[in-house]
């Protein structure tokens, strides 16, 4: 039998009853295949590889060593998300790698888009090897690996979904715990572990994170404006019944400014872009209705509160022409 492919008896899992019995068939799967052996995971803290760390958690606790690499480019808060609900709350083996330094000095002056990523991912692995080779007796790599990752590659696996290009002198056996359960599925089992609905119901992300809505070269003042930015649409969208509505939302900041006033005053500042999309499976998208009453209050917000900017912009092209993201 293929273990890639997902059985036709197999139930959708839409129930706490129905995640509760996938979560203990798991983890005497888990237990089973690892043993007493070490398990090393890269947690990202996007909904994915947060639920295959709680389920690892619950199977094999600090047997699992969990790695969370800061690269700079996270939202507002979720490099302090990961630490508090899996370090403080689960009581996990966690390593935090403060990487911010390393990361945006590799990408400083670089306004290619598919560089940022090229360089993104490779510094990424760089890391998580140099991570990986100070631990002692790993035998296995856990990844979080959903079944729609596994139906949409040729391979079978998406190399950039998960830690591709690791040294094949690092032989590790792989642990997919959660590899043929849909995304609604993934998020039905992280409820059901007790991870909180911040991390369980997060948007989409995108792999290079901020790199890519940081248009152009990035560089650490404008990467400041764009965290704080959408911190403030992702709040307003949240008080404003609009968080579990909308598929994506997010500000981008391109790399030029123009002119405003502030306090009768010339300004030359960043332009702001807020991006809201609807989607079923990301192949097109339609451009979200905000009320123009809520989008004023957070241009006002936005203006006020971000240093550094003195516009906001409301992108209105649905996919095609556009794509979701602007790199």
């Amino acid at each position: 039998m293929d273990s890639n492919k997902r059985p036709d008896t197999m139930a959708r899992i839409t129930t706490k009853e129905l995640a509760d019995a996938f979560i203990a068939q798991q983890i005497e799967a888990i237990r089973k295949q690892v043993g007493d052996k070490k398990v090393l995971l890269a947690l990202s803290g996007g909904v994915d590889s947060s639920v295959c760390a709680a389920l690892l958690i619950k199977a094999i606790g600090k047997q699992l060593v969990s790695v969370h690499v800061n690269h700079g480019l996270l939202r507002k808060g979720e490099p302090e998300q990961v630490v508090e609900v899996f370090r403080n709350q689960l009581n996990a083996n966690l390593v935090y790698v403060d990487a911010v330094d390393r990361f945006l000095d590799k990408l400083a002056g670089v306004d290619d888009p598919e560089k940022k990523r090229k360089i993104i991912g490779a510094e990424f692995i760089r890391v998580f090897e140099e991570e990986a080779r100070k631990q002692e007796g790993i035998e296995f790599l856990a990844q979080g690996t959903i079944y729609p990752d596994i139906l949409e590659s040729d391979d079978g696996i998406k190399s950039h979904h998960n830690v591709g290009g690791l040294p094949e002198d690092l032989q590790f056996a792989l642990v997919e715990p959660i590899k043929l359960l849909y995304k609604d599925e993934v998020r039905v089992v992280g409820k059901a572990l007790g991870l909180p609905d911040g991390m369980v119901f997060r948007q989409p992300f995108p792999g290079p994170g901020l790199g890519v809505r940081c248009l152009g070269a990035i560089t650490r003042d404008r990467l400041e404006a764009l965290r704080e930015s959408d911190a403030i649409l992702r709040e307003e969208f949240a008080k404003n019944g609009l968080e579990g509505k909308v598929w994506q939302y997010f500000t981008a900041i391109p790399d030029f400014k123009g002119v405003g006033m502030e306090n009768g005053k010339r300004t030359f500042a960043w332009p702001v872009i807020i991006r809201a999309v609807n989607t079923v499976d990301a192949m097109t998208a339609t451009v979200e209705n905000v009320p123009f009453e809520l989008l004023q209050h957070i241009t006002a917000r936005i203006t006020t509160e971000v240093k550094g900017v003195n516009r906001v912009l409301y992108d209105l092209t649905p996919k095609p022409s556009a794509t979701i993201e602007w790199e």
